[in-house]
């Protein structure tokens, strides 16, 4: 049996990235992230932002942002960045993919304030 619950549109903003399912992305070669956010780590920083295009070195994300500490990173992960987080949007950026270490599925609002 399904309940519903009404909200008022201002308490549905606070809540709605919350809401989200936590997607698994199968990734069977480096196209299937294209248009997929991600928290991705490099040996000297960290970028979060939307993959927009691949070339044969490059991801191309949008929206991204310059993290220069997560915070707590499994808090970061599971449910976005707090406010002790040190962000940078930059708009458009590039990573060298041969450069990444690993990177995670964000599965929250992509930030758009510096902090």
């Amino acid at each position: 049996m399904s309940k519903t619950i009404e909200v008022s549109d201002e308490t549905f903003e606070k809540i709605k990235d919350q809401l989200e399912e936590q997607e698994q992305i199968d990734v069977s070669d480096f196209e299937d992230l294209l248009g997929q956010k991600l928290f991705i780590r490099t040996v000297t920083y960290h970028l979060v932002g939307k993959v927009k295009k691949i070339t044969s070195h490059f991801f191309e994300l949008e929206d991204a942002s310059w993290v220069g500490d997560s915070g707590r990173f499994s808090d970061a992960i599971k449910g976005g960045f707090g406010d002790s987080a040190e962000i940078e949007p930059v708009g458009q950026a590039f990573v060298n993919i041969q450069a990444i270490t690993d990177m995670f599925p964000w599965n929250h609002k992509l930030p758009n304030k510096q902090q």
